[in-house]
């Protein structure tokens, strides 16, 4: 993936695209996001993003079998759309049983309960920077970012005072498990979600 895929695309700093003009945006298979109201496009994913982004899909959604009251798990591409100047398609996203509200035919209404990014090259800096914060102002619950360089999940999760700090940094070959209040009862191995990197 090319840095400049990643790179915002609105012509001046003055001008801030809204909802309906990401409704315009082209359907060409890349990732189109708004945040603040600036274009951000990025390629799609390689194999490596996709295969992790799959292991982790995989372990959410089979242990929400049988419990489908915690809530959905759902893969980009899916529009989040958290205000008239930010729709994001994160990689990952869970939405608790408490807010099913924001569910609709089209897209999410509202901030999910957690959401996930799977780091690459162009997007490192926007998911550890303006997206964390992003999702720090709009009432994300909880935030993962997967580093697959690193080989660690990074865990952000909203304390009771509000704020949103690092919680915890998971890495591999320390057998660490990957746990949320969120999930109660779930646990995925961090050396298994990493497995074919080590």
């Amino acid at each position: 993936m090319r840095e400049e895929d990643a790179m915002p695309t609105a012509a001046r700093s003055d001008v801030r695209l809204t909802y309906d003009d990401f409704l315009r945006f082209p359907d060409d298979g890349k990732r189109h996001e708004l945040i603040d109201g600036v274009h951000y496009v990025t390629a799609s994913p390689g194999l490596g993003h996709q295969e992790l982004l799959g292991r982790l899909y995989l372990a959410i959604g089979n242990f929400l079998v049988g419990r489908r009251h915690l809530g959905r798990v759902f893969l980009s591409p899916l529009d989040v759309v958290l205000s008239y100047y930010d729709v994001v398609e994160p990689d990952l996203l869970f939405v608790a049983g408490d807010q099913q509200d924001i569910l609709t035919e089209a897209n999410v209404q509202g901030p999910p309960a957690l959401v996930v990014e799977i780091l690459s090259p162009s997007t490192r800096r926007r998911d550890e920077g303006i997206k964390r914060k992003l999702f720090e102002e709009k009432g994300i619950r909880e935030y993962w970012i997967v580093d697959p360089k690193g080989l660690r999940v990074t865990v952000f999760r909203r304390s009771v005072e509000g704020q949103f700090p690092r919680l915890m940094e998971l890495a591999a070959g320390q057998a660490l498990q990957l746990e949320t209040t969120l999930l109660p009862g779930f646990a995925l191995s961090i050396d298994e979600l990493f497995a074919s990197a080590l």
